[in-house]
């Protein structure tokens, strides 16, 4: 016997049920993956500060405060202590190389014979010399420092008359310096009459001990001097001494 035949369109009805159906089984089963992995579907809109979370700095970049370590053969500078060898004039006197090795020594009050004289020509002025009198060349520095008496400043040097070269004495042999006691015009100020002259030498520094000062006899009625007391550089003749 033919079974009955089951008209298309409720064929196709159960069909199309049948789809939705699994369709929806299938929208379930996605939902409930996506709950299990806790990831879902999110829109398009902007993430709140829930959403991402913020990096880690990374350490590069900081400060640090611990000293560097020098590359292999470089060098590295630090305090320390050291000991070093120079030569050169020092304060106080100290002789120069040459004089070390014994072939010049300073000139002063020790090793020479000083004298002054009161000139006529030029004016005011006096001529002090200096001989040596020991057995090794000497070197006359710079310029003599005079104090008359109790004198509280020391006369100034005429920059002009700075020699060429530093004066040496063989023995035997005199230099020379000049005074000008007294402004010719009368300018100079505080005049007084100078009863004792003390003569200091400088050593191989400026402003610097020369060693033994000498003290000069002054003529009986003493030397007469005012503010404008200056003196010349030591030179090797009385002419530029003088400056005549």
């Amino acid at each position: 016997m033919t079974a009955p035949r089951i008209p298309r369109t409720a064929r196709t009805t159960r069909t199309t049920r049948r789809l939705a159906s699994a369709a929806v089984v299938a929208l379930a089963a996605l939902a409930l993956t996506a709950c299990q992995n806790g990831t879902g579907l999110k829109d398009g809109g902007a993430a709140t500060a829930s959403d991402s979370t913020p990096a880690t700095p990374s350490p590069t970049g900081t400060t640090s405060n611990a000293p560097s370590t020098p590359a292999p053969g470089s060098t590295k500078t630090g305090t320390g202590t050291g000991t070093g060898t120079g030569t050169g004039g020092a304060k106080g006197g100290s002789p120069d190389p040459t004089a070390a090795a014994g072939n010049r020594v300073l000139c002063n009050g020790s090793n020479t014979e000083v004298t002054v004289q009161p000139v006529a020509r030029p004016l005011n002025h006096m001529l002090i010399s200096v001989k040596n009198t020991g057995s090794k060349p000497c070197d006359l520095t710079y310029y003599p420092v005079l104090r008359f008496d109790e004198m509280q400043w020391a006369p100034a040097p005429l920059k002009e008359t700075h020699p060429q070269a530093v004066v040496s004495l063989a023995p035997g042999q005199s230099g020379h310096a000049g005074a000008m006691l007294a402004a010719a015009d009368g300018s100079g100020e505080g005049g007084t009459t100078g009863q004792k002259l003390t003569i200091a030498f400088q050593g191989r520094t400026p402003n610097s001990s020369g060693g033994a000062s000498a003290t000069p006899s002054l003529p009986a009625k003493g030397v007469y001097y005012d503010s404008s007391l200056t003196v010349t550089y030591w030179q090797q003749n009385i002419e530029d001494a003088l400056g005549s």
